[in-house]
């Protein structure tokens, strides 16, 4: 995947399957077995939140072992993060908002960047600085509604992933809106959840979207 541009190498990673695991309270001991259990199921987009423990590490760790997932950081919210993420080798930023100093600085590195929006403006604004795709969040305060008013008007090709709340049984009217994708945070891994229990939360997730979504075919 090292020699695809950023955007390609999200477009494949979406292809095969849009959805990001969202990792948050990961330690590096858990990472590869956790790691494991996703890309198994068909996982090719993979975040470690940045207050998560020692996420850098886990980060090396990951995109050592996998190195034909996206694989990178969440809770982005500085550029000097983003050059950090870089050398532990992740290739994926994911922030909660929209921050154009650290979209720059991915642009910069050759990373796909996806910053949190909640509002037109800030979905326009965040596409005009070069953004890959849109993180909708929190997903709680966007509605299917949302996703299809906010689809008519931005690009057709932007992707549209709500994160928050997101669970194998909320995604099919998200998708019927328009949305391309989701994160997926607790409803799939929570701190101490062995890597046995994650392949189960992974591929209800797979099932749920490939019933959604009668285009797509099962991953894994």
């Amino acid at each position: 995947m090292n020699d695809l541009t950023p955007a390609q190498a999200l477009a494949q990673a979406m292809a095969q399957l849009p959805l990001i695991a969202i990792l948050r309270g990961l330690t590096p001991e858990a990472s590869i077995g956790v790691g494991q259990a996703l890309v198994d199921s068909g996982f090719a987009l993979i975040e470690v939140p940045l207050n998560s423990p020692e996420p850098l590490q886990s980060i090396a760790l990951l995109t050592q072992q996998f190195p034909n997932a996206l694989i990178g950081a969440g809770t982005v919210l500085q550029a000097q993060q983003v050059q950090a993420v870089h050398a532990a080798g992740g290739r994926l930023v994911v922030s909660p908002n929209f921050n154009p100093a650290v979209v720059a600085q991915a642009l910069a590195l050759g990373m796909v960047v996806l910053p949190g929006v909640a509002t037109p403006s800030e979905a326009f604004a965040a596409l005009d600085a070069g953004a890959h795709g849109l993180k909708l969040f929190p997903a709680e305060m966007i509605s299917p509604a949302t996703v299809k008013a906010l689809r008519a008007v931005l690009p057709p090709d932007a992707a549209l992933m709500p994160v928050g709340g997101i669970t194998p049984d909320n995604m099919k009217p998200y998708l019927a809106a328009g949305a391309s994708g989701f994160g997926l945070g607790s409803a799939l891994y929570a701190p101490g959840r062995s890597a046995a229990q994650v392949r189960t939360q992974a591929q209800a997730f797979v099932q749920a979207f490939v019933q959604a979504n009668p285009a797509s075919t099962s991953p894994a």
